[in-house]
């Protein structure tokens, strides 16, 4: 077990570190180019390389809704739910304290008013959505990448393949929902970075978790219930 948890900090440190990263430090200069797109890749990648790097060990969750998503899906004990989350929180938030030692070595630094990567809605959404709109995209987007998860693990298909998909379906879910929300569908990930905010990305954490944890269980259960073989 203390393996797994290892490898579920590391993974989780990697996906804030990598994802939030490339969106602090590389697309906040429009001559590097990366911009929306880039950061929705950088989140995938994280996903993909860390669930072939421990995906063996852990089950590569690195996201408290995926966790609790297989839960509800019949794929994860409960007596080792908590553990996982308290793990990915600690993971993010320590992936959030290097990103911010490394972003405050620049001149001008501010991740107050920069956001900070942080996950927010109404006049704190990148595109101005409203809180009902953030809310209906990250359960909907959580419940989607549950089924994708679920799919891609399940016995009956293709082996070997399931890290690839779960990246790519976390890309094309950034490039949903950046506009919305700055994509969170991970409690974890929002964590990381909203308590270095330090003001309107705490006060709005509490959406950055509860619809991520609804949307998963509703993934897990739809796959449980209404596509899962029960061979």
């Amino acid at each position: 077990m203390i393996k797994r948890l290892f490898a579920e900090f590391f993974g989780t440190f990697w996906l804030v570190f990598g994802g939030c990263g490339s969106a602090v430090l590389a697309a906040a200069f429009p001559q590097l180019g990366i911009g929306f797109a880039g950061v929705a890749l950088a989140f995938g990648l994280t996903v993909l390389t860390m669930a072939y790097a421990v995906g063996h060990i852990s089950g590569g969750h690195f996201n408290p809704a995926v966790t609790v998503g297989l839960y509800a899906g019949g794929r994860f004990a409960a007596k080792d739910v908590v553990g996982y989350i308290i793990v990915q929180v600690i993971g993010g938030l320590a992936a959030g304290a290097v990103l911010f030692l490394i972003a405050s070595g620049k001149a001008g630094f501010d991740p107050t008013g920069g956001g900070f990567a942080s996950n927010g809605f109404g006049e704190h959404s990148p595109g101005g959505y409203g809180l009902p709109a953030a809310f209906i995209a990250e359960v909907v987007l959580t419940a989607f990448f549950l089924l994708i998860i679920h799919g891609a693990t399940d016995k009956r298909a293709p082996a070997g393949f399931a890290p690839i998909a779960i990246g790519l379906a976390l890309t094309l879910i950034h490039l949903i929902s950046i506009p919305v929300t700055n994509t969170s569908v991970n409690p974890a990930r929002s964590t990381g970075v909203a308590l270095f905010q330090g003001t309107w990305a705490v006060q709005q954490l509490w959406l950055f978790w509860a619809a991520p944890l609804l949307g998963g269980i509703i993934g897990g259960l739809i796959y449980r219930y209404l596509l899962e073989s029960k061979e």
